[in-house]
């Protein structure tokens, strides 16, 4: 979205100095800014100001401070954070199309990418990239949209109360997402109580003349329905709902599909995502798509259209060694016994779940650690935990032993591999991938080996992604 400076200034409220100049949208990473951005710098662990001279040579057109100008064009503000925002809310403004807000303890970011692809078979649109979803990303992804986007697809995360309420005053959705109210991240909000009055937020914030799409089979979220100033529109593979997934099955790639049920038409629907809990994220994709007037045939096909990311249901096969499932970009109750049910599914000898740990569980961690044991026992499955006895007492305790139990699998058995990040079982994928001549996983799409990488240049260490 572009802005003059001289604009800039007068919304924000600060001083324009050099000359008045054009931008075209926002970065906070001096690494990444391209040509004729903004570049803010964000004040936290690391001060962004220091990569202001990087921005400028990489070609950002102006900058935002809160301290003395360095040369070329800035506008001096008060709190660059606080102004970010305040500039996501002018370009809500300035959009000519509508919003959709995504929130959930999980599935956002891939009923996110579901909804972009459904929405851009039939209009101009802009999406958060990756994870974006707090108030550095949503306020950057409506400044770097499209001019002539019809729809904007947001996540939208929370670490406390209020936090989604905050964005949805910036971002002014038409249609609002919530997948599930789960045991994710509960230190924050207290109890699953808590995260529902987080989510629901998202609800209250709708104005009449949009829709709330809500997962029935979710009893938090559906309860959702009744703060809904506007229409509810529900979907469910159990519970009744104006959406619907009948006859789901798993193909031997864990790819799922289904009969799909609406009110714009019924048909079989075939998802290049993994997993069983990507039938309730499809969806909401499809209720959003088609609520928004794009054609059924064109939402069945964009559903199988989109692939996997990194690290998320992830299905590796090699000569003689096991089917390996990895599904370690992170882990929380909901989306464990998901994995372990997919892994259920599969044709296989013997089935192995290699499992980290769920992190920010608070006073539910341990409970919840022998739910996911006992769930896994009930399905059949081996139960091994990787640096946490949580699981039970069979466990390993660095790489090396992890490699070499996977290693003692053969062909005709299969391993899931699932935790939370802090977890780090990519190194675990990687290793296991180089030690067996698995290329894909020795050096396709795992993440690097190590601990997680800090803040971009430019950037602070608030996080770009919350749950």
């Amino acid at each position: 979205m572009r802005f003059s400076t001289s604009e800039v200034a007068s919304e924000l409220g600060g001083e324009l100095v050099g000359p008045d100049v054009v931008v075209d949208g926002a970065g906070i990473d001096s690494r990444t800014v391209e040509p004729g951005q903004l570049f803010v710098p964000i004040v936290a662990a690391r001060d962004g100001h220091l990569f202001i001279p990087a921005a400028l040579d990489a070609g950002a057109a102006a900058y935002l401070t809160a301290q003395p100008p360095v040369g070329a064009t800035a506008v001096v503000v008060g709190d660059t954070a606080q102004a970010l925002l305040r500039l996501g809310e002018v370009a809500r403004a300035r959009l000519g199309g509508g919003v959709v807000g995504i929130t959930g303890s999980v599935g956002k970011t891939t009923t996110k990418d579901l909804v972009r692809r459904c929405l851009a078979t039939t209009f101009r649109v802009g999406a958060s990239q990756r994870s974006f979803n707090n108030e550095l990303g949503l306020p950057l992804t409506l400044l770097n949209a499209p001019d002539d986007a019809r729809w904007v697809v947001l996540e939208m995360g929370a670490r406390g109360a209020g936090h989604i309420r905050r964005l949805a005053a910036v971002a002014r959705p038409d249609v609002g997402i919530v997948t599930s109210v789960a045991l994710a991240h509960t230190e924050f909000f207290g109890d699953l109580e808590g995260v529902a009055r987080a989510k629901g937020e998202l609800v209250a914030a709708l104005p009449e003349t949009g829709v709330a799409v809500l997962n029935f089979d979710d009893a938090r979220v559906a309860r959702m329905a009744g703060m809904s100033p506007c229409p509810v529109l529900g979907y469910a593979v159990d519970a009744d709902a104006e959406v619907r997934a009948e006859a789901v099955a798993l193909d031997a790639e864990l790819r799922p599909r289904f009969f799909l049920r609406s009110p714009w038409g019924d048909g079989e629907v075939r998802l290049g995502l993994r997993g069983v809990q990507q039938v309730p994220n499809a969806l909401a994709a499809a209720a959003a798509a088609l609520w928004c007037g794009v054609d059924f045939e064109a939402v069945q096909h964009a559903l199988g259209e989109v692939a996997g990311l990194p690290l998320r249901m992830e299905v590796h096969r090699s000569d003689g060694g096991p089917v390996l499932v990895v599904d370690c970009y992170n882990a929380n109750p909901a989306s464990t016994e998901a994995a372990l049910r997919s892994l259920a599914a599969l044709p296989a000898a013997r089935k192995l779940a290699l499992l980290g740990l769920m992190a920010e569980l608070g006073e539910q961690t341990e409970h919840e650690h022998r739910r996911m044991q006992l769930l896994a026992e009930e399905l059949g499955l081996e139960v091994v935990g990787y640096q946490t006895g949580l699981y039970g007492d069979a466990r390993v305790d660095d790489v090396a032993a992890a490699v070499a139990l996977l290693r003692g699998l053969g062909a005709g058995n299969a391993v899931l591999i699932k935790g939370s990040r802090m977890a780090q079982l990519e190194d675990v994928a990687r290793a296991y991938g180089e030690a067996a001549g698995v290329q894909s996983l020795a050096a396709g799409g795992v993440a690097p080996a190590g601990p997680s990488p800090g803040p971009p240049a430019g950037t602070s260490m608030r996080r770009l992604s919350s749950p």
